[in-house]
């Protein structure tokens, strides 16, 4: 099996004011494979998709009820702690949830997280051990 991940898949209370979160709060793009079921962010190299919560738990033969903290997050990395700190102010000017301001952290970066709808929880980041190329894909 090749080490990829194709697309991350998040399942939803309410698919269109989670869908509206992403594009309106991140300004991100629906794809063309986006339907009234399922909604389709293209990512660098992969896809994001949102699905109904109970929907997404009765396909894989899961129970949906669950609560607290889900035991992932998602990482978004920037090139400088600046642009931490320009997304962190722009998404708290549009009212995006703030879990954690941007600080120095631990292990020599610049991290916060914000949460979305559901409280999938996002890190913001600038890791000055993690290269990226222009486009924000990380580089070995």
């Amino acid at each position: 099996m090749q080490p990829r991940v194709t697309i991350i898949g998040l399942g939803v209370n309410d698919l269109q004011a989670a869908t509206a979160f992403y594009k309106e709060k991140f300004g991100w793009k629906l794809t063309k494979a986006s339907n009234e079921n399922i909604s389709f962010f293209q990512l660098n190299g992969i896809l994001l998709s949102l699905y109904p919560k109970d929907k997404l738990a009765e396909d894989a033969t899961v129970d949906p009820k669950g609560s607290g903290f889900k035991g992932f997050t998602l990482a978004y990395n920037t090139q400088t702690k600046e642009e931490v700190d320009e997304i962190f102010a722009d998404l708290t000017n549009k009212n995006v949830k703030i879990v954690k301001q941007p600080e120095e952290v631990f292990w020599g970066g610049y991290s916060g997280y914000v949460a979305d709808l559901d409280d999938n929880l996002w890190e913001i980041a600038y890791n000055p051990f993690l290269e990226l190329d222009d486009a924000g894909n990380a580089l070995e």
